[in-house]
């Protein structure tokens, strides 16, 4: 974060303040992301509802697979979730 600042002298407070506002923004369009995919939950939808929710808010996020994954799984049913886990191949991606 902020590397940015790290590496570029400012002639002047106010191009230092702007600087500082940019790498902020680019943060925030990044945090925004991530909290819409761990808004996404099953709640109430049936298993592929909640699939094309997902992979749409996805593409957005930058996670990587492993931890989408993880993220997928979490808001998933709980009684999915099982029978996921105790099946004699359980799935090793999203897709499955």
């Amino acid at each position: 974060m902020l590397k940015y600042l790290e590496t570029e002298e400012f002639e002047s407070v106010e191009n230092f303040l702007l600087g500082l506002r940019k790498e902020f923004k680019k943060e925030d369009k990044e945090a925004v992301k991530v909290a819409k995919l761990k808004r996404v939950e099953q709640e109430g939808r049936t298993m592929e509802e909640y699939v094309q929710e997902f992979r749409k808010v996805v593409g957005k996020s930058g996670y990587k697979e492993r931890v989408l994954v993880e993220e997928f799984k979490k808001e998933m049913s709980r009684v999915i979730r099982r029978k996921l886990m105790k099946a004699e191949r359980p799935p090793t991606s999203i897709e499955q």
